[in-house]
């Protein structure tokens, strides 16, 4: 089975053509990011071990983007598909696992936007392409980041409002960065030796979206997003964790609505706010020698990083055997990296200073080999749990 899978971020597209086998082994036959979507960006696509093809362009939205998909997948002969899988950020209540989509699904995700205004419209976008380039008939799957998370207990899930507020509106905290969560733990343990139900560890998904999650036997038991993607760690536009007091009184002083400061808290915020200059870790690390501002942006990230991992790993009362990095800015900067380890001795984490610079964008433990937790760096595949849930539906669903 073909299945084209496409995951859809804040501000990027990637897509990955696999063919997936009877006995759930998988050959990538295609892959690509569409980068910087909303403004001047572009993309790099690649059949198989290909030379990769690049272009700078403007796309202006996930739907244009999914759009390039399709055209570059149709141009080099890739259009045999079988299926499609979607990354979709926010299931709600309503969706707790994988799910063919069809009319009803699409009405139910556009009620869900408002949870996840940066992450589900681009979804939504994408499986309106698909179905307009590959046709109606072909099945979709839906694959929701909220699922991994749906373990949380109620302690954990549970915000101190009034009861009737939130079973009135079902708020509560449901988590995100599911899939990339779910597939660290899945390759660590492939890596490792034991099965992903017996481990337990604290995971530290960084992109232009940050989340970190606690994992007891293998499943998510806290996660520092909430009831929707903007709580937690700074992130690129998103502020993350703040005085809720503050939307109020920003809406009070610059005589806008609630909404508008919502908007400024996803769009404006994280590190392009504290900077004033981008939200790009890496543009960022460049001038911290020289930008006071980048330098606080930076330095606030890694704090925030580093609060976090402390809270998770006594959360585990000790369990923890590993902390895993992945995600664009986990995978690819070791300063950042060394900055949100750094202080850790007290809690038996080394890290290996050399091992750490060596590594860019892939599997490696970058720990010393004393170390309890162990600190990895894993590339993380969301794509592949994608293609999996979606074979494994379709394989289920009769014709």
């Amino acid at each position: 089975m073909k299945i084209v899978v496409f995951n859809s971020g804040s501000s990027t597209l990637k897509f990955q053509l696999i063919e997936s086998g009877a006995k759930g082994e998988q050959r990538k036959l295609a892959r690509g990011t569409v980068d910087r979507i909303g403004g001047k960006g572009g993309y790099r696509f690649a059949a198989g071990n290909s030379t990769p093809e690049e272009k700078s362009t403007e796309v202006r939205s996930h739907d244009e983007a999914g759009g390039l998909v399709i055209q570059w997948l149709q141009a080099n002969g890739l259009s045999d598909i079988d299926a499609a899988g979607h990354r979709v950020v926010h299931g709600g209540e309503t969706f707790i696992a994988a799910v063919l989509i069809d009319h009803r699904v699409v009405e139910s995700l556009e009620a869900l936007c408002e949870l996840a205004p940066l992450h589900n419209p681009g979804a939504l976008s994408g499986i309106r392409a698909a179905r307009m380039a590959l046709g109606a008939s072909l099945p979709m799957v839906a694959v929701f980041d909220t699922a991994f998370h749906r373990t949380l207990p109620r302690h954990a899930a549970a915000y101190a409002i009034p009861a009737a507020l939130a079973e009135k509106y079902a708020i509560r905290r449901y988590g995100f960065h599911g899939l990339a969560h779910q597939y660290d733990l899945a390759r660590y343990a492939e890596l490792q030796g034991p099965k992903a139900g017996d481990i337990s560890a604290v995971t530290l998904h960084l992109g232009n979206g940050c989340s970190a999650t606690a994992i007891r036997d293998g499943q998510s038991i806290d996660t520092s997003m909430g009831f929707s993607p903007l709580e937690g760690l700074v992130m690129g536009t998103r502020s993350g964790d703040l005085d809720p007091a503050l939307v109020s009184f920003l809406a009070r002083k610059e005589s806008v609505d609630a909404a508008k400061v919502e908007d400024w808290l996803n769009h404006r915020s994280g590190l392009s706010g504290l900077s004033g200059r981008s939200g790009d870790m890496r543009e960022l690390i460049a001038a911290y020698p020289t930008d006071p501002r980048a330098r606080l942006a930076v330095d606030v990230f890694c704090y925030r990083a580093r609060k976090y991992l402390g809270a998770y790993l006594a959360v585990l009362d000790g369990t923890a055997e590993a902390v895993i990095f992945s995600g664009g800015i986990g995978e690819n900067s070791a300063f950042v990296r060394s900055e949100i380890c750094r202080g850790m001795e007290w809690c038996g984490m080394k890290l290996d200073a050399a091992a750490n610079e060596a590594v860019t964008g892939r599997d490696s433990r970058i720990s010393n080999a004393g170390s309890r937790p162990q600190i990895w760096v894993i590339h993380c595949d969301e794509e592949a749990v994608i293609a999996e849930e979606t074979a494994r539906l379709i394989g289920d669903s009769p014709a």
